[in-house]
This record gives C-alpha cells, sequence and structure tokens, in this order.
C-alpha cells in the first residue's frame, strides 16, 4: 500500500507540534503512546494520530474536577511524569504553546541558578487560571482586548484579581489567515468573516488565538453563529492550517510560524501581537525566576531563537508591567 507523504509527519514535525523535543517523541513511540511506522530506516507518524493524542490530552483536562486541577495543571501529557503525579517541589511549571517555552525550559534546567520544568500545553486562559490558583509559577499568554486596544495586561487584572504580577516580553509575534495556496477564494481581512461561502476552522476556546477572532469579532458586530465553522474548533496552529491544505475549511486564524511549516497553504498577516510570561511578583526574587530574567535577556537564548526564525525580539526580556 502506497503511503500519501503528506498525510504522514517525521518525528521533528511532530515535535513541533507537540511543542516537544524529537527525543521526546522517540520515547513515546517506544512506549507505545503514539502509534508510529517505518518507512525503510525513517519514521513516520499518522497526522491524525498526532490530532487524537492532543484531542485526548485536551479531554482529560476537561474532565478534571477542581480539586484535581493542580494534578492536571503539574502534568504535562508529553513528558514521562504520569498525570496524577504532581512535580517536585523545586520544579517550575510554565503553561503555554509556543516552541520558544520549550527552548527557555531547556535553559533553566542547564542554568547555574535554574531548576527543573514542566511544561503545561494550555491556552492563555488556562494559563492564568493556573496561575490564580498556584498550581503554576509561569504562564505565556497573547490575549488583546479590543477596547483599549492593548495587550494581556487588562486579563491579568481580571483573571488574577488581588495577586501582584509583572508582565515579561517574550517576543512579537504575527497573526493572521491561512489561506489555500495562492489564495483562490481571495481573502483579505477580518471583513471576510461576513462571507457566506467561506468555512472557517476555529481555535479552541479560551485560547489567544480564539480570543483575537472573538474581540474582531465585538468590534465589526458580528454575529459568530452566522459564521460557517465557528463551531469547529482545533488544538494547535498545525492542526488548522493543516485543514486547510487539505481543503477541509477555507481559512482559519494563526501564527506565522506554523504556515511556513505546512505545505499547500499561504498566510495573510493581519495583527502584531505581544507574546508575554506571567509570574507572580513575590516570586521574582528567588533564584529559579532570576534565572528566567538571565535567560530571556542572554545572547544564547537570543541566538536560538532567531535560528527559528518570524519572532521579533526588539523587545524580549523587559518587564512591560506590573499588575
Amino acid at each position: 500500500m502506497k503511503v500519501k507523504e503528506d498525510n504522514s509527519l517525521t518525528p521533528e514535525e511532530v515535535a513541533s507540534i507537540l511543542k516537544i523535543t524529537k527525543h521526546t517523541v522517540y520515547e513515546m513511540v517506544k512506549r507505545g503512546e503514539l502509534p508510529a511506522y517505518r518507512i525503510g530506516r525513517k519514521i513516520r507518524i499518522e497526522q491524525s494520530d498526532v490530532e487524537s493524542y492532543i484531542k485526548q490530552g485536551k479531554k482529560l483536562e476537561q474532565l478534571a474536577e477542581p480539586s484535581n486541577m493542580v494534578k492536571m495543571a503539574t502534568a504535562d501529557f508529553r513528558s514521562n511524569l504520569r498525570p496524577e503525579s504532581p512535580p517536585p517541589t523545586n520544579a517550575l511549571v510554565i503553561c503555554g504553546q509556543d516552541i520558544l517555552l520549550d527552548i527557555l525550559a531547556h535553559h533553566l534546567e542547564s542554568h547555574p541558578r535554574g531548576c527543573r520544568t514542566f511544561r503545561h500545553n494550555v491556552g492563555s486562559f488556562s494559563g492564568l487560571s493556573y496561575i490564580y490558583q498556584n498550581r503554576a509559577q509561569m504562564a505565556a499568554i497573547h490575549l488583546w482586548d479590543g477596547d483599549s486596544d492593548t495587550y494581556n495586561t487588562p486579563f491579568v487584572r481580571r483573571l488574577v484579581p488581588g495577586i501582584p504580577t509583572v508582565l515579561i516580553h517574550l517576543a512579537f509575534r504575527m497573526q493572521g489567515f491561512y489561506v489555500a495556496k495562492d489564495n483562490p477564494k481571495n481573502i483579505q481581512g477580518w471583513e471576510d468573516l461576513t462571507r457566506t461561502d467561506l468555512v472557517l476552522v476555529n481555535r479552541e476556546t479560551g485560547c489567544g488565538t480564539r480570543v483575537l477572532l472573538d474581540e474582531h469579532l465585538h468590534r465589526l458586530k458580528i454575529d459568530r453563529h452566522l459564521i460557517n465553522g465557528y463551531e469547529n474548533e482545533e488544538l494547535t496552529h498545525l492542526a488548522v492550517a493543516s485543514k486547510v491544505a487539505r481543503g477541509l475549511a477555507d481559512y482559519a486564524l494563526g501564527n506565522e510560524k506554523a504556515a511556513l511549516q505546512v505545505r499547500g497553504i499561504d498566510f495573510i498577516p493581519l495583527q502584531k501581537e505581544r507574546y508575554e510570561l506571567v509570574m507572580r511578583k513575590e516570586d521574582m526574587e528567588l533564584p529559579h525566576f532570576q534565572a528566567v530574567l538571565d535567560i530571556l535577556t542572554s545572547g544564547a537564548f537570543r541566538a536560538e531563537l532567531e535560528g527559528l526564525g518570524d519572532y521579533d525580539l526588539s523587545e524580549t526580556g523587559r518587564i512591560v508591567a506590573e499588575v
């Protein structure tokens, strides 16, 4: 049987989707957590299996009772840590979905004042919730407030009430529409959300990309129920981009980096966003958190992000607000 190349992924591509290292992907395959097959000497993984793995992790999180949320928040379903096992007390839990957080975690574990880290791959709203409940130490967010045309600070005030926090800039990223190659439907901007001939594939409730879409719908006074495909949700930028590439939707909102990783789509830039790290102010003077500040302003960290491309690092490491 001939396997379609565009339906399979390399371990490197899977690592990018799951925001983990390539080594962890191989370990998951060995443990039977992720189905894989060989073509000659190369390992391939079906994209549908990766998407099922992501959805299963999301379902587990949604089923968690409040009393069990600490277990969910401190367990990375993509690591060797069992979901019901909290991390050691000398470890940090970092919430967020961008690969730069994996790079930060790697640097933190090798820093002289660093520590072990656990990554929890959740959206911006969930990350702030875990900060508020003291079940994570850091959360990366990109939440745009359409009324004030500002990022992040208004949401931190509302979702982490009464707890002094600090926002540290990570990077600027570009958000826009994924469309089919050569843009056959001539999709240009936010106003195209009203077109009845288009089908959207959406991101999940609570992530920054979904908030960006909903805020623009509010600004334009567009009823979300009239948008074809609004309820059709996926959990990653790559997942929605893949649906557009396969002709299962006409467009989706996501960041520019994913557009460069999926064949058969173009990217329509719409809005530059601020991606920022939130932590409790009372933690700032602790060694692990000082290590984070050192890393964010280091040449080694910047060089690694520059190697990935598509990040504007002009303010990386700057404390932008105390809330």
